[in-house]
């Protein structure tokens, strides 16, 4: 008990202090967080967006299936794909992103593309039908109509961002594999947790577990504050 009461003070300490060593990987995990959440953003929400349009999704089809699958799919299983993939003897190998904070953001855009996909497209499949009739009968262009739609579906697209942003801010597996948590480099909060905790740095630990928790309420009650706006409107 004593020890963890010692911990929790220099964790205190080291947050109030603006430890250099802890704003960097703040820093870093923000960066490659921020990246390949805007990534899955611009790919996710239209893929998202076009498939909930479309007049009947079919349950029985082979992409929605996919895509659902893809919301579950393992991080490590990610991790491991992707430092395959740019290894010396794999495809990208070329391209010697493997170890870096490219490398990172490829694999966590991968791990958020699916639920940014899959949420989207069930927001925008849950309007009304009688919504995109009358935008249509107004004589709405295409993108018109996928704008009208997705102002409808504004929370669960939201919700599809927080989600996505979730799963990425708090991922260990995947972006340790392909970036090596390295010091000043790729090192992530997650990743640093780890390795202060197996370290005996509890205190460090504590700072680090302090912040990603920060992070992840903001997130959510950012998703709390909209849906309550949006409610009362």
């Amino acid at each position: 008990m004593e020890t963890l009461v010692e911990a929790l003070r220099e964790a205190l300490s080291l947050l109030f202090s603006f430890d250099p060593d802890l704003l960097t990987i703040v820093g870093l995990t923000l960066k490659v967080t921020g990246v390949a959440l805007v990534l899955s953003i611009l790919i996710g929400l239209p893929l998202g967006a076009g498939l909930g349009l479309r007049e009947q999704v079919p349950a029985g089809g082979c992409l929605t299936p996919v895509i659902y699958t893809g919301m579950g799919l393992p991080p490590v299983v990610v991790g491991l794909t992707v430092y395959l993939l740019l290894s010396n003897q794999g495809v990208l190998g070329q391209l010697r992103w493997l170890f870096t904070p490219t490398a990172m953001v490829f694999a966590q855009t991968i791990i958020a593309l699916p639920l940014m996909i899959g949420l989207t497209l069930t927001a925008v499949h849950s309007v009304d039908p009688i919504i995109r009739l009358q935008v249509r009968a107004l004589g709405a262009t295409r993108w018109q109509l996928v704008w009208a739609v997705l102002s409808e579906a504004r929370i669960g697209v939201l919700a599809a961002i927080v989600a996505a942003f979730g799963s990425i801010i708090s991922e260990v597996g995947a972006v340790m594999l392909v970036g090596g948590n390295i010091e000043h480099e790729t090192r992530t909060l997650t990743t640093a947790i780890v390795l202060e905790t197996r370290k005996g740095n509890f205190a460090f630990a504590l700072a680090l577990g302090a912040i990603l928790l920060s992070l992840a309420f903001a997130a959510n009650f950012m998703m709390y504050h909209l849906e309550r706006r949006g409610a009362g409107k």
